[in-house]
C-alpha cells in the first residue's frame, strides 16, 4: 500500500488529483484509516508494532502529499513567472513627464535669490477684508487710489485681495522688527482681460523692517535682486512715483540685454518706496522704518521670455508650457 500510494502521490500532476489520493489513504473512509480502525481486533502481542508500522506510514504519507502540494505551487508559480515575463532586452518606453509651470519656475528662483540674502517667505489668504487690503494699507474710504484696484467682492463683504500687500499686514500683527520678509502669491483685479491685462496674476514683493532702514537700503536690495538674476552688468534707477502705503514711493525699473532684441533698453519692474508711518501706526509700531518693493510675474516673464500674450499662462496648452520646462528666467 505504502509504495502504491508514493507512486501515485508522485503522479498527481493538479491539486485536484492530490485531493483525491488524500481523500483515498487517509481521509474517514480511506484505506489506511480502516486499518487504524481493526487494530483493536489483533492480538496484545501484534497489536503495538502494527499500530506503530500504520502511524509510521500515516506520517510518511501525510509529508508526500505536503510535498506534492509544494511542487505543485512552485509549477504554479514558473508558470505565471513565464506567462508574465518581460524581455529586459528590448528598449523601454518613454514615458512624458512633466514640469514646473514658468511662472513657478520664476517664483522658485526668485525665492532662492532672496534665501541668500536671509528672507523670510510668508504666504496669506486670497480672500481677504477690506481693512487689510485697503484700510490698514492708508486706503482711506473713498480714496482715488482705490479706483485704480478694482476688484471682486463677496456677498459677506470679503474681496478677493488686490495685491500681496495684506499679507505685510498680517505678518506684522504677530511679528516685532526687525524682519525681512518676501511674499509671493496670486492677485485678482476686474480688469478688462486682453493681451497685457488678466483678471487674476502673480505678485512678488519684499518688507524689511528695522530700526533705521533708509531708500539707500532699498536700493541696495534691489540692486542685488537685479545682479542675481540677470547678470552684474544690470543698472538700476528709481522714478518717483505715488503709492498710498509708501513714502516716499518710486517706480523702480533695470537697464538689461533684452534676449529677444539683443538691444539694451530700460525695463520697468514695479514700485516700492518707505513704509508709509500710517501703515506702522496701523499695527502698532514706533521708532522704525521699512521698505517695500513689490512687481508682478507676468511682466516679468512676458519680457524675459518674449510672450505675447499674458493669457497663454492659463490656458494650460501643453504646446506652449513645454517650451519653458526648466528654463526659469
Amino acid at each position: 500500500m505504502k509504495q502504491e500510494a508514493m507512486k501515485a502521490i508522485a503522479a498527481a500532476i493538479d491539486y485536484e488529483m492530490l485531493q483525491s489520493l488524500q481523500v483515498k489513504y487517509l481521509g474517514k473512509n480511506g484505506i489506511l484509516t480502516k486499518e487504524l480502525k481493526i487494530l483493536g481486533q489483533l492480538p496484545p502481542h501484534e497489536r503495538k508494532s502494527r499500530g506503530q508500522e500504520l502511524n509510521a506510514t500515516k506520517q510518511f504519507l501525510e509529508q508526500a502529499i505536503r510535498n506534492q502540494r509544494t511542487l505543485l505551487e512552485q509549477e504554479d508559480v514558473k508558470k505565471v513567472l513565464e506567462r508574465e515575463r518581460v524581455d529586459v532586452s528590448l528598449p523601454g518606453y518613454g514615458y512624458p513627464i512633466g514640469g514646473q509651470h514658468i511662472l513657478t519656475q520664476i517664483v522658485n528662483r526668485l525665492i532662492d535669490v532672496f534665501h541668500t540674502m536671509s528672507y523670510e517667505v510668508v504666504v496669506g489668504p486670497e480672500l481677504e477684508t477690506d481693512h487689510y487690503n485697503f484700510s490698514a494699507l492708508n486706503f482711506p474710504d473713498e480714496h482715488p487710489a482705490r479706483d485704480t484696484q478694482d476688484t471682486f467682492w463677496t456677498t459677506d463683504g470679503r474681496l478677493l485681495r488686490t495685491h500681496t500687500s495684506p499679507v505685510q499686514i498680517r505678518y506684522m500683527e504677530n511679528h516685532k522688527p526687525p524682519f525681512k520678509i518676501v511674499v509671493p502669491g496670486r492677485v485678482f483685479r476686474n480688469e478688462a482681460i486682453d493681451a497685457t491685462h488678466e483678471a487674476q496674476f502673480h505678485q512678488f514683493e519684499a518688507l524689511v523692517v528695522d530700526e533705521r532702514i533708509t531708500m539707500g537700503d532699498l536700493r541696495g536690495a534691489i540692486n542685488t535682486m537685479a545682479k542675481s538674476l540677470f547678470g552684474d552688468r544690470v543698472k538700476t534707477k528709481l522714478q518717483p512715483s505715488f503709492f498710498p502705503f509708501v513714502e516716499p514711493g518710486a517706480e523702480f525699473s533695470i537697464w538689461w540685454e533684452n534676449p529677444r532684441t539683443g538691444c539694451s533698453e530700460w525695463l520697468e519692474l514695479g514700485g516700492c518706496g518707505m513704509v508709509h508711518p500710517n501703515v506702522f501706526k496701523s499695527v502698532g509700531y514706533e521708532n522704525v522704518t521699512g521698505f517695500a518693493f513689490g512687481f508682478g510675474i507676468e511682466r516679468l516673464a512676458l519680457t524675459s521670455s518674449g510672450i505675447p500674450d499674458i493669457r497663454y499662462f492659463h490656458q494650460n496648452d501643453v504646446r506652449f508650457l513645454k517650451q519653458f520646462r526648466g528654463n526659469g528666467l
